[in-house]
């Protein structure tokens, strides 16, 4: 009874983005109907085709991607820590991430997504390795883990706004990539990313039954067959290519993968093999309307998306940290 429970949650939850999808096709600065939106998906000519093909059908693709890579990369770090305030926002993934793409606009002269990927993908890990070693190594602990993703990221988008300061020739270039949006989203962008977050997924997929087991301690884990610390090393692999990926393609989006396992997991409880197909479905479908939500408010204009999900997820953070100390 269970598995059929949840189930249907997952389907009502597949509903969801499926309305989000559609959503974010039909809505934005010249609003479309249902027929208009069918034919600029089937016909290649026409004013509607333009706008859908070439600028929302993208953007709602890349949010497809980036929203699934964000929802599981915060699962995944929720568990490896046992901190249910993991996330790669508040970890210093993204800051990372960030900090070593704006580095390399403003210093390399990188301009193409390609560029952006192994720069994000270098500074993700680097980041990672160093806000463990910083909050404890082995020792670290939950509070340890945020005390110090906390810092260095502060650290980090301190860094971030100064190079945006000082180097005016960038400035444009990084003012709406730091912000996180899925504005910039043109015909080759998603398929550019797609690549290493479907290879996360993967390795997430496959790391599910093992976290599971690791959850219950490195002692037990080691008595039913399992690797404890390969199993970490391949979980942070997949960390760093879900948020490097992600961050960039749109820049740094925070707190969407701290919501979303908190949000099903009053459904799921803590089995990954449910928990992680629930992020990777309500994700996606949280970032399109917050997108959608960001076009709407600030009409003829648009607030990006990464501000949307700060306002939305601060609050969220706050309401589960009082839950927490009640």
């Amino acid at each position: 009874m269970q598995v059929v429970h949840k189930g249907r949650w997952l389907v009502a939850a597949a509903g969801l983005l499926l309305g989000a999808l559609a959503a974010s096709l039909a809505i934005g600065a010249r609003p479309l109907g249902p027929a208009e939106v069918w034919h600029g998906l089937t016909d290649a000519s026409g004013a509607a085709a333009t706008v859908v093909r070439e600028l929302r059908l993208p953007r709602t693709a890349l949010g497809l991607a980036v929203g699934a890579a964000l929802g599981l990369a915060g699962a995944l770090m929720q568990a490896l820590t046992r901190n249910p305030l993991a996330d790669p926002g508040l970890l210093g993934v993204n800051a990372g991430a960030a900090a070593a793409v704006v580095s390399a606009i403003a210093f390399l002269g990188v301009t193409d997504l390609i560029g952006y990927v192994w720069f994000a993908f270098a500074g993700a890990a680097v980041v990672s390795v160093g806000v463990w070693a910083v909050a404890g190594g082995r020792r670290a602990g939950p509070a340890g883990l945020a005390l110090s993703g906390t810092a260095v990221t502060a650290a980090l988008f301190a860094y971030v706004y100064a190079v945006q300061l000082l180097n005016t020739n960038s400035l444009d270039r990084m003012r709406f990539w730091t912000a996180g949006s899925l504005a910039a989203a043109r015909p080759g962008t998603t398929t550019v990313v797609v690549p290493f977050i479907a290879a996360g997924i993967l390795l997430t997929a496959l790391l599910a039954r093992s976290l599971n087991v690791l959850a219950l301690g490195d002692d037990a884990a080691r008595g039913l067959g399992a690797h404890p610390d390969r199993i970490r090393v391949l979980a942070a692999l997949a960390i760093v290519l879900l948020c490097g990926a992600a961050t960039a393609a749109c820049g740094p989006i925070v707190f969407l993968g701290l919501m979303v396992p908190h949000l099903v997991r009053p459904i799921t409880g803590p089995d990954l093999r449910w928990l992680l197909p629930f992020s990777a479905v309500l994700a996606p479908a949280l970032l399109l309307v917050a997108d959608v939500l960001g076009r709407v408010v600030a009409r003829p204009g648009e607030l990006q998306v990464g501000v949307v999900t700060a306002v939305v997820g601060g609050a969220f953070f706050l309401g589960v940290v009082q839950r927490r100390r009640a």
